[in-house]
């Protein structure tokens, strides 16, 4: 059976994770700031008990920060580092492409950004980058 990846809207492009990896999908949630952190560390949030590291994927990937009246979506994954919660515009559908469309990603594209995806998948309407789930939470 093909892989069914999570698709979510990041500055109007489409990106994906593995939907096994997904443990929840959760309105935006409050956040402690950590001092000194990473850019791309939004800080912490208290999911039941559990504190979470929140990943703001648009610094993460380079893009341009999101418009402060517009509220992010945590998307929690699991990784093998633990749980994560990506900071997300907007959540689409469960994705099944078919394997063999997965292509890598053009040489046009920058660095820091081919680095954490796995391929994109051409789609009738968009193309859709596969995160390196690992690498994005460790990078």
């Amino acid at each position: 059976m093909a892989e069914q990846l999570c698709s979510f809207q990041l500055a109007g492009m489409t990106f994906g994770v593995p939907a096994v990896e997904v443990q929840e999908i959760m309105r935006a949630q409050p956040i402690t700031r950590v001092p000194l952190a990473d850019p791309a560390t939004a800080g912490l949030m208290n999911l039941r008990g559990q504190i979470v590291t929140t990943i703001d994927l648009r610094a993460r990937l380079g893009l341009v920060p999101r418009p402060a009246e517009e509220k992010p979506i945590n998307v929690v994954i699991r990784t093998s580092e633990g749980l994560f919660s990506l900071l997300v515009d907007a959540i689409g559908d469960v994705v099944v492409p078919a394997r063999e469309i997965l292509e890598l990603i053009p040489e046009n594209v920058p660095t820091h950004f081919r680095d954490l995806i796995a391929g994109a998948y051409k789609l009738p309407d968009r193309l859709l980058f596969v995160l390196l789930l690992d690498r994005l939470v460790t990078h």
